[in-house]
This record gives C-alpha cells, sequence and structure tokens, in this order.
C-alpha cells in the first residue's frame, strides 16, 4: 500500500461552556482527510489490525452502536478517519487517567472536511491528546512503529501539569454534586466556587473564611502550644532554643527522652523523635534547624501519629500513622532493604495520587538520624533477621474516623476554634485514640493551616471519607448554590436594548447588577469598557467579580460558536430570532435552519427553577419551548398569535401588546404592564421591548417598577467611565 499523506487539523478552537455539542468544555478540530476520504477504515489494508494492536482498549468503545465492541464493529464496515481520531484521542485520555466518553464528529458541506470534538476539561491537555492522537492514527494508517507508552507519558505531564491537586478537586467535585459552579482563577488550585457576589474561593483547603492570622498563628508551633495550653488543651511542655547547649539543656530540664523540631516547619520535616542523648540531640537539633528559623525542644509523647481533619469547628476525619521497617537478610544494604521491603508497596509513589511517599534513606534527614542511633547507614548490611527502623512518623494514611473517642473530638474541635482555623489538620499522639488524652498521656502536638485531604481521600487501609462534601457543606448552607440570577440574551434583533434595558430595571430594584453587551461592559450604572463586549472574556469578568447580584450578559451566534457561554446554567434565557447565517459560513452557518441548534443552547442552561423568554411570531424559535428544563414565557406583537393563544390555553405565562401597552397574562388572568409605543421609547420596535419586560418579569420585577424604569431608560448608554 502506497503511503497516505497526512490529514490535515485546519483550525483547533476550545470551546469553554455550553455550546452547540454539549454543556461541557470540548475541543473542536477541523480536519481535512484529504485523499483519506476515498479510503475509509474498511479500504486501507491491515489498518484496523494495527490500530487495535496499538490501542487493545478500543475494543471497549461502544460509538454509536451502544455496546462493547461497537466502535470495532464500525472499523470493520467502514468509518472515515475523522471518527477512528475522535476515538484515538479518548483513548489516549483514557489512558492518561483522564477518561472521557464524549466525542462526535460531523462532516461540513465541504467534501472531506469534517468536525470533530471531545470532551476536554483543560485546553493543553486536550491539545497535547490530539496531537498524540494524530501521530498514532497516521502511524498505523502508514504501517509505520509508533511508541504508545511515550504518547500517553507525553499527555500524563500535560495532566499533571495542568489538573487540579486531589485535594482540589475532591472539593470542586463536591461542589459539582451540589450543582455549584466553578472557576479556576489560576494555573493552580485557586478556584472560585458559585458565581458574583454569592462566590467562595478556596486555595487547595484554605478557604476565604480562613483567617491569616490563624494561619500564622499555626504556623508558629510555639505560639500554637502556649495558647492551646492556656485553654486547657493538652500539650507537650516544651521550650525554643538557639543553640545544641541550650538543647540539651532543655531535654534535662523537660526530660529524656524529647523531640526536637522546628518552631515554622511543616509536613514533618526537621521532626527527630524519642531521643535520648546528647549526640542524638546535635544531630536533630541540626537537622531542625535545616529546617525551620528556630527550634523546639519538647517532651517525647509516646504512641502513635495521628491526623484529624477539623472543618466548621467538627472532626470530620482520621488516619493514623504507622512506624516503616526493614528485616535484614545479611547480604542487602539498607537502602537495598527499603526499596524491596518498603518502597515496593503500590500504596507508595512520587506523585499526589499515592497515599503514601516513597522513602529515600539517603536524602531523609529523620531516617539518617534514625540510622545513626542504630549504628547503621543507608550503606549498612543488617544482619539476617535484624529489624531496622526506618521511618517513626509520616505514613499516616490509615483510615480510623470511627475510632475517634468522642472527647478526643472535642478537644481536637476546641484546638482548631483555639487558633481560629475554620479548616485544620490537628495532629495528636496518643496509643489509642478511642480512648480519652487524659488517661494515656496523649496531646496535642500540631495545628495545622491548609492540610493535605490525601490521606483521608485514598487511604492506605480503610474507608474513604467525604471531606471534599464536608468543606462545600461548610461554605454553602443547603439551600445554596453559590449562583446569582444570570440573563443571557441571545439572537440579533435588538439584543442589546434588550440586555441593556433588563439590567437597568436590575439596577432600579436595587441590586447590583453587571451587564455585558456589544456597547460594552458595565457594573451598576457605570461603562467601564468601550467597544463590542458580548463575548466570553467580558461575560467571565462579571461572574468573578465579588459585587455583581445579577450579571446580564448578550450572546450572539458567533460568541457561542467561537467560545461557548461564559457560564454553566442561567436563570433567564432569552432567544429573539434566527437571523445572522450569512454571516457564519466561517463556521458551516449557511441558513436559518442551522441556527437552532446554535441558539438552543441558551434554552438548554436554563435552570429547572428559570425561565426561557421566547419570542411567540417566529413559531421555530416558540418551538424551544420543549428544550428548556424550566418555564416559558411566550412574548408576541398579537395576543391572537396560534402560538401565544396555546400557552394561554396550557396555564402559561404571555406578554403581548394591547393598545400601545404590554400585557402580562398568566392563562386568562391579565396584568396591565408598562405603556411604551409614545414619545421617544417608540423608537425601539414593540418585540425589542416586549421581550426585555418579559425578561423583568421572569426576574420577578414588578410591573410598576418595570413602567418607572422604562421612563427613565437612556436609549444611548452614558459615556461615563
Amino acid at each position: 500500500m502506497s503511503k497516505k499523506n497526512d490529514l490535515q487539523l485546519l483550525r483547533i478552537n476550545y470551546l469553554r461552556g455550553p455550546n452547540i455539542w454539549t454543556y461541557r468544555p470540548v475541543l473542536e478540530t477541523w480536519l481535512d482527510l484529504g485523499e483519506l476520504e476515498d479510503h475509509p477504515s474498511h479500504l486501507l489494508p491491515g489498518f484496523n489490525e494495527r490500530l487495535c494492536a496499538l490501542l487493545p482498549a478500543l475494543e471497549e468503545h461502544h460509538c454509536g452502536v451502544g455496546e462493547r465492541g461497537g466502535f470495532l464493529q464500525r472499523l470493520r464496515e467502514g468509518t472515515w478517519c475523522g471518527h477512528v481520531l475522535e476515538h484515538v484521542v479518548i483513548e489516549l485520555l483514557n489512558l492518561a487517567g483522564m477518561p472521557t466518553g464524549f466525542g462526535q464528529t460531523r462532516s461540513t458541506s465541504q467534501r472531506g472536511v469534517y468536525r470533530m470534538v471531545f470532551r476536554a476539561r483543560e485546553e493543553q491537555v486536550a491539545r497535547a491528546a490530539l496531537a498524540e492522537g494524530h501521530r498514532l492514527l497516521m502511524a498505523a494508517i502508514n504501517d509505520e512503529a509508533f511508541d504508545v507508552a511515550a504518547a500517553v507519558a507525553r499527555v500524563r505531564e500535560q495532566v499533571d501539569d495542568t489538573y487540579f491537586g486531589p485535594s482540589t478537586a475532591a472539593i470542586v467535585g463536591a461542589a459539582t454534586e451540589r450543582g455549584i459552579p466553578h472557576i479556576r482563577l489560576n494555573d493552580g488550585n485557586l478556584v472560585q466556587l458559585g458565581h458574583g457576589a454569592r462566590q467562595r474561593r478556596i486555595w487547595t483547603a484554605e478557604t476565604d473564611r480562613t483567617s491569616a492570622i490563624a494561619e500564622g498563628i499555626a504556623g508558629d508551633k510555639d505560639l500554637t502550644k502556649r495558647l492551646l495550653k492556656s485553654c486547657g488543651v493538652p500539650v507537650p511542655e516544651g521550650e525554643v532554643v538557639d543553640s545544641v547547649e541550650a538543647a540539651w539543656e532543655a531535654a534535662q530540664d523537660i526530660g529524656l527522652p524529647v523531640a526536637l523540631k522546628p518552631t515554622d516547619g511543616n509536613h514533618g520535616r526537621g521532626v527527630t523523635l524519642d531521643l535520648t542523648s546528647r549526640e542524638d540531640i546535635e544531630a536533630a537539633y541540626a537537622y531542625a534547624d535545616l529546617h525551620g528559623s528556630e527550634v523546639m525542644v519538647e517532651r517525647h509523647v509516646p504512641g502513635q501519629e495521628h491526623r484529624l481533619l477539623v472543618v466548621g469547628g467538627r472532626v470530620v476525619a482520621a488516619a493514623r500513622g504507622e512506624t516503616a521497617w526493614v528485616t535484614g537478610d545479611g547480604r542487602s544494604t539498607v537502602s537495598e532493604l527499603v526499596d524491596a521491603q518498603i518502597n515496593t508497596d503500590p500504596r507508595r509513589g512520587e506523585t499526589e495520587d499515592f497515599p503514601l511517599g516513597l522513602i529515600e534513606t539517603d536524602k531523609d534527614g529523620a531516617v539518617l538520624s534514625d540510622l545513626q542511633r542504630q549504628g547503621l547507614a543507608p550503606d549498612a548490611v543488617p544482619a539476617s533477621g535484624r529489624r531496622v527502623l526506618i521511618q517513626r512518623n509520616g505514613n499516616v494514611a490509615i483510615d480510623c474516623s470511627d475510632q475517634v473517642h468522642p472527647e478526643v473530638d472535642h478537644i481536637v474541635s476546641l484546638a482548631a476554634r483555639v487558633v481560629g482555623l475554620d479548616i485544620a489538620g490537628v495532629d495528636v499522639v496518643a496509643e489509642d485514640i478511642s480512648r480519652p488524652l487524659a488517661e494515656q498521656g496523649g496531646a496535642i502536638v500540631e495545628v495545622n493551616a491548609g492540610p493535605g485531604l490525601l490521606m483521608h481521600l485514598r487511604p492506605a487501609e480503610g474507608m474513604p471519607r467525604p471531606v471534599g462534601q464536608a468543606i462545600i457543606d461548610h461554605l454553602f448552607a443547603e439551600t445554596e448554590s453559590g449562583r446569582i440570577p444570570i440573563v443571557g440574551v441571545a439572537g440579533t434583533r435588538g439584543t442589546h436594548t434588550i440586555a441593556r434595558l433588563v439590567a437597568w430595571l436590575v439596577h432600579l430594584s436595587g441590586r447590583h447588577v453587571g451587564l455585558a453587551c456589544r456597547d460594552g461592559l458595565f457594573l451598576g450604572g457605570r461603562r467601564i469598557e468601550h467597544g463590542d463586549c458580548a463575548h466570553w472574556e467580558a461575560s467571565h469578568r462579571l461572574l468573578i467579580n465579588r459585587q455583581v447580584e445579577v450579571a446580564v450578559v448578550e450572546n450572539g451566534a458567533e460568541a457561542i460558536l467561537r467560545d461557548g457561554l461564559a457560564y454553566d446554567r442561567c436563570q433567564v434565557g432569552v432567544v429573539t430570532d434566527l437571523d445572522g447565517a450569512a454571516a457564519l459560513t466561517a463556521f458551516d452557518i449557511r441558513e436559518s435552519d442551522q441556527m437552532l441548534k446554535v441558539l438552543r443552547t441558551q434554552v438548554d442552561v436554563v435552570l429547572p427553577d428559570g425561565v426561557a423568554v421566547l419570542n411567540a411570531d417566529d413559531e421555530r424559535v416558540a418551538e424551544l419551548a420543549g428544550l428548556c428544563d424550566g418555564e416559558v414565557i411566550l412574548y408576541g406583537v398579537d395576543a391572537a398569535t396560534p402560538v401565544l393563544q396555546a400557552q394561554r390555553a396550557q396555564g402559561g405565562r404571555a406578554v403581548f401588546l394591547r393598545h400601545g401597552r404590554a400585557i402580562l397574562a398568566t392563562g386568562g388572568v391579565e396584568t396591565q404592564g408598562p405603556e411604551f409605543t409614545r414619545g421617544r421609547m417608540a423608537e425601539v420596535p414593540p418585540e425589542t421591548m416586549l421581550a426585555a419586560i418579559a425578561a423583568a418579569w421572569a426576574l420577578g420585577i414588578a410591573p410598576e417598577l418595570a413602567a418607572a424604569g422604562i421612563e427613565t431608560f437612556q436609549l444611548e448608554p452614558k459615556t461615563t467611565h
């Protein structure tokens, strides 16, 4: 078989919000198959076999057949390479640990050119998967070698670089379960939950309720201990020292054994336990000094290390640690024993996906110290049968949430409140966490801000705990969703005027409103940016503004096709018409019927308790009512329009014109609305005014206020900044 020319990726576009394909972000690629248009899969000798050898799990893809093996059936019957690329990319994402079940490939009006999309949480990961999938596909077509493992590793590297860490992902996932939207505010783990004035923010396991003062207190172990002790919380007595001599004197005063730690360290760095000699204390002092600004000597508390997670004043999870030992065989060094007996544990790894970390005997100061105290070094060979202590702490990953004694729960919750943290990781040393601390000499040794959640989400032993849900429940009451009312206005006829008038009426109702439309970007009554702002970026700015209580957004069809919507759901969605196809040929939109698929996006995202406002004078627009999850208000100039009459006959809401005045009807009950066909407002087409009045009604704005607002509305926006 002759070598086939490469299929061309004509255009790659990341749709960041709900779009014509799905509610979720997708990567959309325009493909030109070239000569491959005449060579579907069953006409490429050996292609199907080579592809399945490279990606055996393609057998699991259902495709349109709807069952396992469905995609392979399509390959055998013959399918085009754009469709094949879709499945190759999806499988590479699956192998990279980011499974996605959504993809579509559709032909365009141009022969051999297709639009292929797949679900993409992060743009850079999607682009990497597309590039690797493209190379794999051409290698399979042309019978060339391809390293699948290396390709997956490159995609996985992008996943590791761009995706949330496990703690943030758990919190965001819990928010999604509750219908709370989220916006990533940086490349890391700073995330906004909710929109506008109802948002909350998290940075990993810290929230916008986490006090900077409390965080500062938690970072000073000596201050933390003094505050806890003053409130009756059991803590080991200790002393801050500035030299080895002072450390030895403090140890003698406190009584051996002791522990040394940096006063401002974290994650167990610089901590050495159970010290009984001056030599050990000298080595431990140097190690602690390396990891902090000051060194503390404190009484060694016998027992096991525990981490209890406190959220909103209550303990929601607990994990226990275990010491790590190896047993000598008379041949292997300590380092070799650690690699063979500890690091082979499947619970251990280098990334955050693993509940336990790998032990590096030659780099971990605490490990080196313990080995030295046993007369060993990493390259020493212990005698056969000799047990060697490798690590005393740092292995906290065994769930014990159900074993915590109520008194321990109370003391730990008190410790978090004393420090002032809304979310805290409290370290407790005790022989038995199911008994009160006082009767066993247990103590709280640290209170940490921004605790890691992985040990509770993926414990090495025991049941995972829903700590992300606990944090969301702490930030949002049961009835709260973090959402502000969003009004989306889609179409071409007067949509900027509708958006501006609705925003003005909301402003008069006493709420701080943000508006993004082709006339600019507005906050309250002030225009803060001139020019066309009916696009994703401007709308996004409204949603992250903590002042905005209601957002009004104009969405043209081009903005939906280019970026998707800036919001996942809205309270009110307005569609005025299906015009504008002539300007969208770059998106292969050529007639008004195709506009239905574009503008239905605005109706698809209306919340179940929201309202779609649709133009009854265009039957195709009115038919979008069947796609709405919420209520529908139809508007039209003539009350006799059959669609309006049918709406009212079913008890639905409608807005229409009678004698120069808007009439607001619910079934057979009518309420007089604003008059607007005389004076300066007579310049505005009546259907534009009716759409705005209907949207205001959907927001609960009283007809009297709407009438007053229309009287004071400025047809041209002010030029103030």
